[in-house]
């Protein structure tokens, strides 16, 4: 998934959903709670380039070339991660959605909870060509286990370390580092040089989720039970939100100032050389659109406590990606269900991908030898080996919101000097728990 900042009312939000689960996505009266003619779609998208006007110059020309083989017109909208969940809830409760939108796949299982969401059985999987079209990892994050999934693969994704090459040259940085203790001790040689270290994104509640999720995988830990309870105060969970802040806290590797950043700036930094590295996911397409060639910088795993990424405790990375969803009540199931396929083919696939420096989910086009660079070999082998799939869990959207803004609280007593100790890590996670609906 994309920068993400759902806001806390996401939680409430969709308590109300799960309580109205006859709600969808059209109207009494239309699809998408505006259009009832089936030569006409809405569409959601996710804002996955540098800006909106970036992605409307990416999706136009493809919503054209499937109007002219089909004839439906397809009516766009790029909404910002900042408002993307919480408009999403909204129209699960209201009936005034879009009939197609993308998700980010930490969604799927709590979104599939609303009923909102067409299912996607293998008679669906079927009219866009068969689910063995998928590769599996993309899959295991499209809904709860042991459900039809509640939303098709779009875009695949996987946390890489980027780096200024010339930073850390200049700094005596001869590789990457492997180790987040290679990381604090290269940071010292970078600041020595009068450089930034490691840009970070402290007030997104979904990118905290998705480093502290990928430290507690690190330390043995998980956020959740086997059965699916809130396990926020455990030994390892606490550990690795503590590691986590105190790359900032602690070890100074993270600027003070970032601990207000939510809207992508860390990216910015870096594409301007002012931070000498960056935790992000698929990274290439917006650095470039930012004036930032490949030749700059270097593209390596990220890292782990010790040894190589790998299964287990060398985890270093979740699932990221996009999902592309079905509003079920919507009145042009035909047409949305059209245009699942059109986004989905090998064609567009290769397009699509290839233009948001993602990875395709679909086999036949993740195996073209334009995804064959070495930004995405790292892409591709983290995805294989070393990611796992965020909880897919009812509750994962409140997870995100109610652990999310515990991490940002903990990064603004960072950047004030306040002590962030394991006890205050703790107590801010005990809150975060308290939030989540009781099982």
């Amino acid at each position: 998934m994309r920068s993400i900042r759902a806001a806390a009312i996401g939680a409430v939000t969709l308590s109300l959903a799960l309580a109205a689960t006859a709600c969808g996505g059209g109207s009494a009266t239309g699809g998408g709670g505006s259009n009832d003619s089936p030569k006409t779609l809405t569409y959601w998208a996710s804002n996955q380039g540098a800006s909106i006007e970036v992605d409307k110059k990416v999706l136009q020309p493809e919503l054209d070339k499937f109007e002219k083989q089909t004839g439906i017109k397809v009516e766009l909208e790029v909404v910002p991660w900042s408002d993307l969940l919480n408009r999403i809830l909204t129209a699960t409760t209201s009936g005034q959605g879009p009939d197609v939108l993308n998700i980010g796949n930490t969604w799927s299982a709590s979104l599939q909870a609303t009923g909102a969401l067409l299912p996607w059985d293998e008679k669906n999987f079927e009219k866009i060509g068969s689910r063995d079209r998928f590769v599996d990892s993309a899959l295991g994050s499209t809904g709860a286990q042991g459900q039809d999934p509640a939303a098709v693969p779009l875009y695949s994704m996987a946390y890489a370390l980027y780096y200024n090459k010339k930073i850390l040259a200049d700094a005596g940085v001869t590789e990457p580092p492997a180790t987040w203790d290679e990381l604090v001790a290269a940071g010292e040689k970078i600041k020595a040089d009068g450089k930034q270290v490691l840009g970070a994104e402290g007030a997104n509640l979904a990118e905290n989720i998705h480093h502290v999720y990928v430290f507690a995988q690190q330390h043995g830990a998980d956020f959740f039970t086997a059965d699916g309870k809130p396990d926020f105060t455990s030994e390892g969970a606490v550990a690795a939100v503590k590691q986590y802040v105190d790359l900032m806290a602690k070890d100074e590797v993270i600027p003070p100032g970032n601990a207000e950043y939510a809207q992508n700036q860390s990216v910015s930094d870096f594409a301007k050389g002012r931070t000498a590295m960056l935790l992000w996911q698929s990274a290439s397409a917006n650095l470039k659109s930012q004036g930032r060639s490949e030749d700059d910088y270097g593209i390596a795993p990220v890292p782990v406590q010790s040894g190589t990424p790998g299964s287990g405790k060398q985890v270093n990375s979740m699932v990221a990606g996009i999902n592309l969803a079905v509003f079920k009540n919507t009145d042009n199931l035909d047409g949305a269900t059209e245009f699942v396929k059109f986004m989905t083919s090998d064609e567009e696939q290769k397009i699509l991908n290839k233009a948001y420096s993602s990875i395709p989910p679909v086999k036949a086009a993740q195996s073209d030898p334009a995804f064959d660079t070495p930004a995405n070999a790292v892409l591709k082998d983290t995805l294989a080996q070393s990611a796992v799939a965020l909880p897919q869990v009812p509750d994962e959207s409140q997870f995100e919101t109610a652990v999310g803004t515990a991490v940002k609280d903990l990064f603004a007593d960072a950047a004030a000097g306040r002590p962030v100790t394991t006890e205050s890590v703790k107590a801010a996670l005990e809150k975060a728990q308290q939030q989540m609906p009781a099982k």
